[in-house]
């Protein structure tokens, strides 16, 4: 699979991308636009609930965040933290503590049921999770 997956890239190099010329003014760019990619409260609240259909710990999840593409806690993970103590206030998450120290966060029966109910709802009639939690 490797070696096919190599060709492939020699492939699409030698044939399409051999038509492409990036600036490094333009490399810049782009490089700059992606640092500012924020996301709002809605969709970091929706993948954070994603991920917690499994337990986690706050670094992995910090770790699976930013893989997608989701950098808001890379530099303050603090942050992470206070909404992860939110949804446990909320009743949508439970937590516990390993024998090593390490805490572990995953949704429980009341937190699948929220996330199921947002994901179900179409992308332009999704209901917030502020309306959510209020409701």
């Amino acid at each position: 699979m490797d070696k096919r997956l190599k060709n492939l890239r020699k492939t699409m190099d030698r044939e399409v991308f051999a038509q492409l010329t990036f600036t490094e003014k333009h490399k810049k760019s782009i490089r700059e636009k992606i640092k500012q990619e924020t996301h709002n409260e809605e969709e970091i609240l929706l993948a954070m609930m994603q991920l917690l259909v499994q337990e986690k710990t706050g670094y992995e999840l910090v770790s699976l965040l930013q893989s997608r593409g989701i950098l808001n806690f890379k530099e303050n993970e603090g942050s992470l933290y206070i909404i992860l103590h939110r949804l446990e206030l909320k009743g949508v998450l439970t937590s516990s503590w390993q024998e090593d120290g390490a805490k572990f966060y995953q949704l429980n029966k009341k937190g699948c049921r929220l996330l199921k109910k947002v994901e179900e709802q179409p992308l332009s009639n999704q209901m917030s999770f502020k309306e959510i939690f209020e409701g």
